[in-house]
């Protein structure tokens, strides 16, 4: 047994070195293995957890941005299809007003002078003027009508000053002159000084117009003395059948022009399509959407991309929902709005990957933070590493204690954090500094940037939850509202069980979540029942609240008694005092005096009323006198009339959503079908009538969207037999004819 550096080799001493040497060797490895297990693990569930966090933003991120684009594009080009579509109805209500103003002056033409006219003048260059032209080889002075519609020049001369629209505005007669109206004079001159002849008619809107026998407008054209694109409308005056005139006016298009060429962005583009399927307008020099002549153009409706040709189509004639089309190789958001005047639609165009660029810049940001959060985990290993070699030797010489200290310095933590981590999975939790993690090393470094990390994620998320939850509480409180106006209308049938004198029924279905119309019956007494249908002006929920107080006012002055006229001046008077936002209702009111059948009622801008009298008679529309609406202007006095309901009479009234219910071809239901509806079964109980109305509205709208509220009510009357014929003092649609 020999000894060194005191250490007996062969002997105990030897044996327990050699034990603590092993114990030391065998920790050492232990806890390499340990920790490059630990490491890898909690590596992996990083980049599992950092997997799925960025699939959760991508996806929260990308349904986000499809419902705001959706919303706004489809917002925006409706809106603009609104303003471009009224410079064209604006200038349709203009010609309209020439059309009727000559067809008056040729009717009554022996009461009107020949009135002068005279030709351009340079000197009224820039100054609004009354100016004439001829056809070549037609002598002004000879023209048997050129006087006669000079006589309208203080009316051209007015709609053109008042309309900011139009480039010019005029009546050309049948004989080849024409009389006009513009600020351009010095336009109409050949380098000789002389006036231009114009071949009057042979223009493209004299000739169609007359054709048409009706108003027009014409296709894209350009103007006859600048080029610049036009389109105009005309409409032919005619005098005992025969074509006497056409008048018209220019609408240059060159504003339309430069404002969608301003539209081009990054972000996407707005066009001009016409009826026929072809790009007037657009910004793009290349590509489906550039503009060409009307030669030159293709009929998109006829585009070999079929999904394409499909959108223009609907987009002709329906606001269209956000649609993803391949459009020269790229993926594109499309929408839709038609201007209805012209036939015409506006299409909006974003290219899909703009729309993703949020989303991208987003994970990117993310890829980043989380690249971080390796690459300072890698160097806390690496230097977690290092400092394991250097404390190895100290280990060694600190023996079994050194050894177990440092492990559970180094181990520890790792552990707890990778439960920790493991624990939140799928939680929706956020990772939080402990105090274990508090080493003051690397590992802090790591639990401090993935907290950061979890923390900025939940708040994403968060806003995200934020906004659905904001969604579903409004649609919450639109239901709530949809309940609390269906409970303050009479909906129990039969209400008046114990009255077998009469029977009513009513329904109210509104456009939206909530309506404007209201209908309402009650006993003032036991011998009286009041009945009222109204219409509330708007729509959703301001309209819905103006409703309720409306009809609560109704009902409390009409149950204090009164006549149906003075029921609605008091309503009027009430409504009146506190209509800060002006908004009116049609209010038609009526008393029933159930022993005998005489109706006493009123009328407030309100549709006609239709009676049946008796049960064999036909449905018939009663013309009463209507007053103001209810709360137009304060002081309103109104007037009722009485009707006589004999036995089996039955009393029909409604609001303008069923005469005005309109199909996809934009055709009103109208009065007509509604009586050919009413009349279908005349033996029909109340609740049939409304049946029978509401399946022939149904039938003739089709798919087409309800625009306003379909409101209907009707009461047969059963009461002892009349001792005197029906008196109806209002006039009936069979009076008239």
């Amino acid at each position: 047994m020999k000894t060194l550096f005191g250490i007996k080799f062969g002997g105990l001493q030897q044996k327990i070195f050699n034990m603590m040497l092993l114990m030391i060797i065998a920790l050492i490895a232990v806890y390499t293995i340990v920790s490059v297990y630990q490491q890898r693990r909690l590596a992996g569930i990083v980049q599992e957890a950092g997997a799925k966090q960025q699939a959760a933003i991508e996806t929260a991120s990308q349904e986000t941005m499809q419902t705001v684009l959706e919303s706004s594009m489809s917002r925006t080009t409706a809106l603009q299809a609104y303003i471009a579509d009224d410079l064209f109805s604006d200038v349709r209500t203009d010609v309209s007003t020439l059309q009727a103003f000559a067809t008056e002056l040729f009717k009554h033409a022996d009461n009107y002078p020949d009135h002068p006219y005279f030709e351009p003048d340079p000197a009224n260059a820039g100054i609004a003027s009354v100016q004439m032209q001829h056809e070549k080889g037609v002598d002004p002075s000879e023209s048997e009508t050129l006087g006669l519609v000079a006589n309208m020049s203080e009316m051209m001369l007015a709609v053109y000053e008042n309309s900011e629209r139009l480039d010019s505005c005029y009546v050309a007669t049948a004989d080849g002159c024409i009389l006009f109206v513009n600020n351009r004079s010095d336009s109409y001159f050949t380098d000789s000084g002389e006036v231009y002849t114009l071949d009057v008619r042979h223009r493209p809107w004299y000739t169609q117009a007359s054709s048409a026998g009706e108003l027009i407008f014409t296709d894209v054209v350009p103007d006859a003395f600048t080029g610049i694109l036009t389109v105009t409308c005309a409409a032919p005056v005619y005098d005992d059948g025969e074509l006497v005139a056409v008048v018209g006016a220019d609408i240059f298009l060159d504003s339309i022009s430069d404002y969608v060429r301003d539209t081009s962005s990054a972000n996407g583009f707005l066009c001009v399509v016409n009826d026929e399927g072809k790009v007037l307008f657009s910004p793009q020099a290349e590509g489906t959407f550039k503009p060409e002549t009307s030669e030159k153009a293709a009929d998109l409706r006829e585009s070999e991309n079929e999904a394409l040709a499909s959108f223009i189509s609907q987009a002709l004639t329906e606001r269209t929902a956000l649609t993803l089309i391949d459009v020269d190789g790229k993926p594109c958001y499309l929408t839709g709005a038609p201007m209805q005047t012209l036939g015409w639609t506006v299409i909006s165009v974003v290219e899909k990957d703009v729309t993703e660029q949020p989303t991208t810049q987003m994970l990117a940001q993310y890829d980043e933070i989380n690249q971080e959060a390796q690459n300072a985990y890698q160097q806390g290993a690496n230097q977690s590493a290092k400092t394991f070699l250097v404390l190895t030797g100290f280990i060694v010489l600190l023996a079994l204690t050194g050894a177990l200290v440092l492990a559970g310095r180094i181990v520890k933590p790792l552990e707890t954090m990778t439960k920790h981590i493991s624990r939140l999975s799928g939680t929706g939790q956020v990772f939080e500094m402990e105090k274990a993690y508090q080493t003051g090393d690397e590992i802090e470094v790591l639990a401090e940037t993935f907290a950061d990390v979890s923390a900025k994620t939940k708040e994403y998320v968060a806003q995200i939850n934020r906004i659905t939850a904001e969604k579903e509480r409004i649609s919450a409180e639109l239901s709530l509202a949809t309940r609390i106006q269906y409970a303050m209308l009479p909906h129990i049938f039969p209400p008046f069980p114990e009255k077998n004198e009469i029977d009513i029924y009513a329904s109210m279905d509104p456009a939206k979540e909530v309506g404007g119309d209201f209908y309402d019956f009650f006993l003032i007494d036991d011998d009286h029942l009041a009945m009222v249908m109204a219409d509330v002006s708007g729509k959703g929920v301001p309209a819905a609240l103006f409703m309720m107080a409306s009809k609560i006012i109704l009902q409390s002055v009409a149950m204090l008694g009164g006549s149906p006229a003075e029921i609605l001046t008091k309503t009027n008077q009430a409504i009146c005092s506190n209509n800060q936002e002006e908004m009116f209702v049609t209010v038609w009111v009526g008393i029933l005096e159930i022993s005998t059948g005489k109706l006493t009622a009123a009328n407030a801008g309100h549709e006609y009323p239709v009676i049946q009298r008796g049960s064999d008679g036909r449905f018939e529309i009663i013309k009463d006198k209507h007053g103001l609406v209810i709360g137009a202007m304060d002081g309103v006095s109104y007037r009722e009339y009485e009707l006589r309901l004999e036995p089996g009479s039955k009393l029909f009234l409604y609001t303008d959503g069923v005469p005005e219910a309109t199909n996809a071809e934009n055709e009103l239901y109208g009065l007509e079908r509604m009586l050919d509806a009413l009349n279908t079964d005349r033996q029909a109980d109340p609740q049939r009538v409304l049946h029978n109305v509401r399946v022939s509205v149904d039938a003739f709208v089709k798919d087409a969207t309800q625009f306003d509220d379909i409101t209907m009510l009707c009461m047969e009357y059963k009461g002892k037999e009349a001792e005197t014929p029906a008196d109806l003092k209002g006039e009936t649609q069979d009076d008239r004819s």
